[in-house]
């Protein structure tokens, strides 16, 4: 983990509030990049996000997608906080899905969603993001609800650019 991360997320899970990057640490972030972090300070995973921030991006998502990396993912961004349904329908890969508060905290998972399945997966809780990767990744990297996503995209505080 890089040592400008584990002071600033130390002081916020002690504190109990949100984690808040400063502008300095904001500049050297990789826009592109989102970290999941254990409520113990230990990176679990991180993911080279595509944006889905639009209501035609969101709609379409990973629709069509044949294949992922497994070090990549889409990140949902939505412009009010509230409930979100996701569906697989013409998604041709299965996922996990991370739901994220406006904190940054992953409120809830749904592991293995079906390619083409139209059952609506409910987020169960207020979210304002949501992170789409491979069906493995949450228990490959142990990824659980309460552990902080850390990106600038998030306003949540970030991953350090590369060399940074």
């Amino acid at each position: 983990m890089h040592a400008r991360i584990l002071p600033l997320l130390t002081i916020a899970l002690l504190s109990g509030a949100p984690l808040q990057a400063d502008e300095a640490e904001v500049r050297d972030c990789a826009p592109d990049r989102i970290m999941i972090v254990g409520s113990d300070g230990m990176e679990r995973a991180s993911y080279k996000v595509s944006l889905a921030d639009t209501p035609e991006t969101r709609e379409k998502g990973l629709m069509f997608v044949e294949e992922l990396p497994r070090e990549e993912g889409m990140l949902f961004l939505f412009d009010t906080v509230g409930e979100v349904g996701f569906w697989m329908k013409n998604t041709l890969i299965p996922l996990d899905m991370l739901f994220i508060t406006p904190e940054g905290r992953v409120a809830t998972l749904y592991e293995g969603a079906i390619p083409h399945d139209e059952t609506t997966i409910w987020s169960g809780h207020p979210v304002s993001a949501v992170l789409e990767v491979n069906a493995g990744e949450v228990a490959r990297a142990g990824i659980r609800p309460g552990d902080w996503a850390l990106s600038p995209r998030l306003g949540t505080g970030c991953m350090p650019a590369a060399g940074g």
